[in-house]
């Protein structure tokens, strides 16, 4: 029987390529989205909004009646930019629902049927935004919290075979960097500049980190942010 691995937000940008990764390394894909994938081959898909909690924990139900699922990618996201001052409240709980409610709602779910495999693979993403960003007060929040349930995670759980990582891209060529950050703004030009590699990094660049990290025999590394950013974590302040 193939390994079964959940994809939150699997259908475009980051998500659809650790899907496509997923595939190609043996394992059986299912995607929770609220649109398909282009490729109807690339999985499961199931529809649904997950930013309604019941609605997610109903889609977790029907995944789970197949049997456990032993690796998570928790990557559904979404950036409301704003400055601090312009930041809405029900923005900033917005973002934190769908960044961070998702990814605890379904690691909940998995990790009982984790536990009793005596295996498991827990990736989120989050961001070097996460570090600080202008115009990210809840994103930058959102992504730093999942720094936390990592590590806590990480803890808790590593006794039962079951590690926990981060990837926190920089600048990648998605199609929500292009709607939080318009190609002819300023500040998108003044990024890519501030690069240490001078460009945006592509969706399959966190796709290899997330296919090591859901490796079984990647069974040593757990609690740890991988920053995956062209540079841009090594102390750039412009980004």
């Amino acid at each position: 029987m193939m390994e079964r691995v959940l994809v939150t937000g699997g259908s475009l940008g980051i998500g659809r390529a650790i899907a496509e990764r997923a595939k190609r390394d043996g394992y059986q894909v299912t995607i929770f989205d609220l649109v398909p994938p282009k490729d109807a081959a690339l999985g499961h898909f199931v529809a649904v909004d997950l930013a309604d909690e019941a609605a997610t924990a109903s889609a977790l139900a029907a995944a789970l009646k197949h049997g456990p699922i032993t690796r998570l990618i928790n990557n559904v996201g979404m950036v409301r930019p704003a400055l601090l001052e312009d930041t809405k409240l029900g923005d900033f709980d917005a973002v934190i629902r769908l960044n961070v409610r998702v990814a605890l709602q379904c690691t909940q779910a998995l990790v009982p049927g984790m536990r009793a495999a005596r295996f498991g693979r827990i990736v989120s993403i989050g961001s070097r935004a996460g570090l600080g960003k202008e115009l990210r007060t809840a994103y930058s929040a959102s992504k730093a919290a999942l720094v936390g349930l990592t590590r806590t995670w990480a803890l808790e759980l590593a006794a039962h075979g079951i590690t926990v990582n981060l990837i926190a891209p920089g600048p990648i060529e998605t199609e929500l960097w292009a709607k939080a950050n318009p190609s002819d703004s300023p500040r998108t030009k003044a990024t890519i500049a501030g690069l240490p590699m001078k460009r945006l990094g592509k969706p399959v660049d966190i796709a290899n980190a997330a296919s090591f990290f859901l490796n079984a025999e990647n069974s040593f590394v757990t609690g740890q942010t991988l920053y995956v950013c062209g540079g841009a974590s090594v102390g750039v302040s412009a980004i």
